[in-house]
């Protein structure tokens, strides 16, 4: 794996070369990923994987063309071909009033932090095994498991460096642990299966590997012998290990890209209530330890705490330059990069506000509703914020969680949806994206 610097020196002399071979501007990024995989079934090692990988990507700009492309191979002489291919595509491309490089007085400047996201561990693959052994233990003791399709443990750094040709290079980097579980339960067409997994940027912050495991057997177990519900309108409550994907569907609302498209079910939105009054939502890049923390994005733009809602209301889009520049506006430090193509702008460490009220007392005066704990499948319009999805979960009766329910299919609309959100006050930071249990009236299920 590629030191910070041996990856700034790469990038800064990609940018010279495209610059020498006739660019006006340009950009350079490396990705350079260590990691290793260990996974077990039925108490033996099924593979053992390790991988590092190095990749220099290359953005130029001739007037207002421009054009990428990227290498994994990092000897000069196929840098030299990347640069001269590049500007050769750049030249040929079609104009674009808005692609361009991060303003100068816009670009971040260091010291930078890294948010305490490298714990600098090295895990040896035994210990790796032993975790992902652990893990599968514990799921395959709890009464009830019939099966297992295996436990994991991971291990990895990561590092990414940007350098423009106006000025900015920057290097951050991160390391990552994970454990997770899968088995079944019950046998043939009876047979259930779910999973439960971790992942942090520090070991110690790390879940245990039999806790893991556990939590896997007693979902699979709780999901034997479900039940199908009748069509019709309902309550539904999302749990946190799927809430989330309602701040997901969020995000691609209110990127800029999107709205400069007019593709977006919320572009008249901003400054107006999207949310129920109480609700916020958070777009932290600077939690300590966050898995998606950064001090800088991926045109070299500073990064900052935002609340994107604030008190129900839309407070602002997310952008890269070029959407900005579509918009009228300076980009928001949310733009991604990776190695190949263009930025685009997404969230970093997002989360849903907790609210006032326990789970308990969420669903306290539900008579009869639908408590989600697996969501399957993407039928999700960007356009009209139309929602279907397949899902599975418990009921709920009388207030308290019954049994479970399988094979139904949820749907609604997400302007509707958001506005109706009311969440618990079980908000635990454990993703990139967070969200407490979501209760949502007014929605429609479709089974029997």
């Amino acid at each position: 794996m590629l030191t910070s610097q041996q990856a700034l020196d790469y990038a800064t002399d990609v940018i010279a070369r495209a610059t020498r071979a006739g660019a006006d501007g340009a950009d350079g990024v490396v990705v350079s990923s260590g990691s290793t995989e260990v996974s077990v079934r039925l108490g033996k090692v099924e593979d053992l994987e390790r991988s590092e990988s190095g990749d220099l990507g290359l953005r130029v700009f001739v007037g207002s063309r421009s054009a990428s492309a990227s290498t994994s191979d990092l000897s000069r002489a196929a840098i030299d071909a990347l640069v001269e291919r590049t500007v050769a595509m750049a030249k040929l491309a079609p104009k674009d009033a808005f692609a361009a490089l991060a303003p100068v007085e816009l670009l971040a400047t260091g010291p930078f932090d890294d948010f305490d996201g490298n714990d600098g561990v090295d895990v040896e693959p035994e210990m790796l095994r032993l975790r992902a052994l652990e893990a599968e233990d514990a799921a395959r003791a709890v009464a009830g498991v019939t099966n297992s399709e295996g436990g994991g443990a991971s291990h990895g750094t990561g590092m990414t460096a940007i350098v423009t040709s106006t000025g900015f290079g920057a290097a951050r980097g991160g390391s990552s642990h994970g454990v997770s579980a899968s088995v079944l339960a019950g046998e043939g067409a009876r047979m259930q299966r779910d999973y439960h997994s971790h992942s942090t940027r520090h070991l110690s912050d790390l879940e245990a590997a039999g806790a893991i495991g556990s939590e896997a057997g007693r979902r699979a177990v709780a999901r034997l012998d479900p039940a199908r519900l009748r069509s019709g309108p309902m309550t539904v409550v999302f749990a946190p290990r799927v809430s989330n994907s309602l701040l997901g569907h969020f995000a691609g609302a209110i990127n800029g890209a999107a709205i400069a498209r007019k593709t977006s079910f919320l572009i008249d939105s901003l400054d107006q209530p999207v949310f129920a009054p109480g609700i916020s939502i958070i777009d932290d890049p600077w939690r300590r330890r966050g898995m998606r923390s950064r001090a800088f994005d991926g045109e070299g733009l500073p990064t900052r705490p935002v609340a994107l809602v604030e008190g129900g209301v839309l407070k602002q889009w997310i952008a890269d330059v070029a959407a900005a520049r579509q918009l009228g506006i300076n980009p928001t430090g949310h733009a991604w990069r990776g190695v190949s193509g263009a930025p685009g702008a997404g969230v970093s460490n997002v989360h849903l506000a907790a609210g006032i009220v326990s789970p308990a007392e969420l669903i306290a005066d539900i008579s009869d509703g639908f408590y989600v704990t697996e969501l399957i499948g993407m039928g999700v319009s960007g356009l009209t914020g139309d929602y279907s999805r397949g899902a599975s979960g418990f009921r709920i009766v009388g207030g308290e969680i019954a049994g479970p329910v399988a094979e139904v299919t949820i749907a609604g609309n997400l302007k509707n949806m958001f506005a109706a959100t009311i969440p618990a006050d079980d908000l635990v930071f454990r993703y990139a994206t967070n969200a407490p249990t979501v209760r949502i009236d007014g929605m429609t299920l479709a089974g029997d």
